[in-house]
């Protein structure tokens, strides 16, 4: 079924978050206010769902260059399953693969996706969305809240 039924009928289905890091730091994106959904806050570097058919890591890859202007490797690392009342009456009922990649080089960030970018130091952006959780995605929330420790054990590896 298509993203936007699922999302409407909470339809439990599968989708993808990338966190691209390097020294310490994540690559995180403001949401652009062309989104149908949580626009304008700020999540992880790239997420979506998966083509029928498409393999992760390729989805991943693919999503990075639309969203972010990027072309970098990422692989799958670990998954949970989630659900959250979004704004306009949507429920995100998620299977999401979580994917870490690292870049160094320039970001072009698609604006009908992307309002904005930054890297954050780890460690003052899981203070910043503990303390300001409304300026965050629920899924970003939710991944940083109950899998800081499987996170940090990727990026400070």
């Amino acid at each position: 079924m298509e993203k936007m039924e699922a999302h409407q009928k909470g339809i439990l289905h599968r989708a993808f978050s990338v966190l691209i890091h390097q020294n310490g730091k994540i690559l995180l994106q403001q949401r652009s206010l062309n989104k149908y959904h949580s626009s304008g806050l700020w999540t992880n570097t790239c997420c979506s769902h998966p083509r029928l058919d498409e393999s992760l890591a390729n989805a991943g890859s693919r999503r990075l260059k639309e969203e972010m202007g990027i072309d970098c490797p990422v692989k799958p690392y670990f998954h949970f399953i989630y659900t959250a009342k979004l704004d306009g009456g949507l429920i995100e009922n998620e299977l999401d693969y979580v994917l870490f990649g690292t870049y160094e080089g320039e970001i072009h960030p698609n604006p009908n996706e992307v309002m904005d970018y930054k890297w954050m130091d780890w460690n003052e952006f899981v203070e910043d969305i503990t303390l300001n959780p409304s300026r965050y995605t629920a899924w970003l929330q939710i991944l940083v809240t109950d899998y800081k420790q499987n996170i940090e054990e990727i990026i400070f590896s």
